[in-house]
């Protein structure tokens, strides 16, 4: 359990691909030397003397080589200093990450390194004894190209980046997936009901608390391990936080009764499933990825920016992934084992939150821009119309929330009707009297 916690910090963290690809080049600088050292002669027999390099030749090319893979690797860095400063200054500092831990940046990266390191290594090699050569300097050409066909890759790469509509959709795709896979099929039983004699049996035998060791954000529940290790110890969890809180040192995370004693139970590896990290992440957490679109939303409707275009943008993006989230969403509460005996119990944030947190900073800061209203009235519209029961009644809550924030503006006769169209048609849909 240990391990997995471990694996996802590793995997995750930004100089896990270059390591990998630092590793590689450390490998074909033996792989090439053993064959420079005892095949050479061989080599020699069947392949024509131009496609041989002597030393000194050899030493011109990887000096030569050597220059160029830190001018390149010197103008990405730069490129990505630019991403990140239009982001920041921009979009929101919350994406940065999302740049930073794209693969492609790290596979590029990570390229750099590979081309660096064995041409360093190989020019620390070329002793005088190696009057002939073969697949060191061969090698070091296709690493070379390579290397600059994954500079031009990267350059093409930085420029669709810093393109706000590319970042939209780029967020809102990682976004569908970490909607399908929390309500996707599991690996262990979800149930949103529940026997209410045996929680009030459960809640009340909650004698053990475990705290947590760090302040931060929970950013991952490794569910099935967390599974397997209440049902090792024969016990029923309850937790106390959900993925995207922010949790103090020292306050309880969940708490669990157990047939088995204190003494005997490993707390630790209980916590050992659970990620607390500095920041949130959007392994897990669907609010936190639709809050990038929001600020960039926000972003754009400042005085100091003034795009209200790419503010509805980001609204239509936020309302698909409303729908997409209103046609998968189940409240989630017990988590069972194989057995069906039940092992978690996990409060999960109802619809209505992710609609609140969807809308109502924009709301706030954009009621003065009927576009921007009339955008969000729209995307609440195409999400009641591709929903129905609870959700398009919570929905229509909001909207009431929405209009009345708004009604209150002073707008021209011609923009209220704009919004009276909209607000109208989801009343109807929604089949209500209308508010404006």
């Amino acid at each position: 359990m240990r391990k997995t916690a471990w694996w996802l910090r590793i995997r995750n963290s930004y100089w896990f691909l270059p390591t990998v690809y630092s590793i590689l080049s450390i490998l074909a600088v033996g792989i090439t030397t053993v064959a420079d050292l005892f095949f050479i002669e061989d080599f020699a027999k069947v392949i024509p003397s131009i496609f041989l390099t002597n030393r000194s030749v050899a030493m011109s090319l990887y000096t030569a080589l050597i220059t160029s893979i830190l001018t390149m690797t010197t103008i990405s860095f730069s490129s990505i200093m630019v991403v990140l400063t239009t982001y920041s200054q921009q979009f929101s500092p919350r994406t940065l990450q999302d740049f930073m831990s794209d693969r492609t940046t790290q596979h590029v990266l990570g390229v750099y390194v590979f081309g660096f390191i064995y041409t360093l290594c190989n020019l620390l090699l070329l002793t005088k004894d190696k009057e002939r050569l073969l697949a060191s300097p061969f090698l070091t050409v296709v690493v070379a190209i390579t290397t600059l066909g994954f500079f031009v890759v990267f350059i093409h790469h930085s420029t669709r980046w810093v393109q706000v509509n590319n970042l939209i959709g780029k967020i809102q795709h990682e976004t569908y997936d970490v909607i399908g896979k929390t309500f996707s099929e599991k690996q262990y039983d979800v149930f949103q009901d529940w026997d209410q004699q045996e929680l009030d049996q459960v809640q009340s035998g909650l004698d053990h608390v475990v705290h947590v060791q760090r302040s931060g954000y929970l950013q991952h529940i490794e569910f099935k391990a967390f599974i397997q290790w209440a049902k090792q110890h024969k016990a029923t969890v309850w937790m106390h936080a959900q993925v995207g809180d922010y949790v103090e040192k020292g306050t309880p995370i969940f708490s669990y009764t157990a047939e088995q004693e204190e003494a005997d139970i490993n707390e630790t590896a209980g916590l050992n499933n659970m990620i607390v990290g500095k920041e949130r992440t959007s392994l897990q957490d669907i609010e936190f990825s639709i809050q990038k679109l929001v600020e960039i939303a926000l972003r754009a409707i400042s005085p100091g920016i003034n795009d209200p275009h790419t503010a509805i943008n980001c609204i239509n993006r936020i309302g698909s992934l409303l729908s997409e989230l209103g046609h998968k969403y189940k409240p989630f509460k017990y988590y069972t084992d194989e057995d069906e005996k039940l092992r978690i119990i996990l409060m999960p944030k109802p619809y209505r939150e992710y609609l609140y947190k969807s809308f109502y900073q924009i709301r706030l800061y954009g009621k003065h821009d009927v576009s921007v209203m009339n955008g969000v009235l729209e995307a609440l519209y195409k999400t009641a119309l591709v929903n129905d029961g609870e959700i398009r009644e919570d929905i229509w809550k909001f909207s009431v929330y929405i209009i009345d924030g708004i009604k209150d503006e002073g707008y021209h006769e011609i923009d209220l009707n704009v919004i009276r169209d909209i607000a109208s048609e989801l009343a109807e849909l929604c089949q209500k009297e209308p508010v404006i």
